[in-house]
């Protein structure tokens, strides 16, 4: 079986992260969220105005299959919880943390760290505002969890750039991991 990605949560950072991946050649994808495309949603997210009113999941599948007609995403149209993650993710060695509020990410954190042993977990945090995007880093917290932000900015203000910024480090760590370009190398 080929190396899996989840992306939990298709926001301004799973639905970039997603976009970047597949721009990057890797195409076997496992994509989680429950949402739809709203209006609010266009300023820092993957999707075009034609996509609102779709769920997240099947718009993010389009424009991946626009750019990539050999991507292989898997979608769940699901609200994740300590019960479902490890099945929605079963044979991810990597899962990118993409949600939307502190407790939703912890859930997943804890979740995946204890469940999913073995596997690689992203998470991004710290990354709304006006700030500078300099201060968003990419730290090893421990192990096989690594966090992408800037570990203090929560203004609830999310713009375009600074997300970008951050699912770009998310994207980047996940390539790196695959290619052995960190601590070690995935198998």
């Amino acid at each position: 079986m080929p190396l899996r990605v989840g992306i939990a949560g298709l926001g301004g950072l799973g639905s970039n992260v997603a976009v970047m991946l597949v721009r990057s050649g890797f195409r076997d994808l496992v994509l989680a969220d429950f949402d739809r495309v709203e209006e609010s949603n266009l300023n820092r997210q993957a999707y075009f105005r034609r996509h609102l009113g779709m769920k997240k999941t099947d718009a993010c599948v389009e424009i991946l299959k626009m750019i990539d007609p050999e991507a292989e995403p898997e979608a769940h149209d699901v609200r994740l919880d300590e019960e479902n993650i490890a099945g929605v993710f079963e044979g991810c060695k990597i899962v990118c943390e993409a949600l939307d509020t502190a407790d939703a990410k912890a859930m997943l954190v804890n979740t995946v760290l204890t469940k999913m042993p073995g596997t690689y977990l992203v998470s991004g945090s710290g990354i709304s505002g006006w700030d500078s995007p300099d201060g968003i880093r990419t730290k090893h917290v421990f192990e096989k969890l690594y966090v992408c932000g800037d570990g203090t900015s929560d203004t609830g203000d999310m713009h375009a750039p600074r997300v970008a910024v951050c699912a770009g480090h998310q994207a980047n760590l996940i390539l790196r991991l695959i290619y052995g370009m960190e601590d070690e190398k995935i198998e």
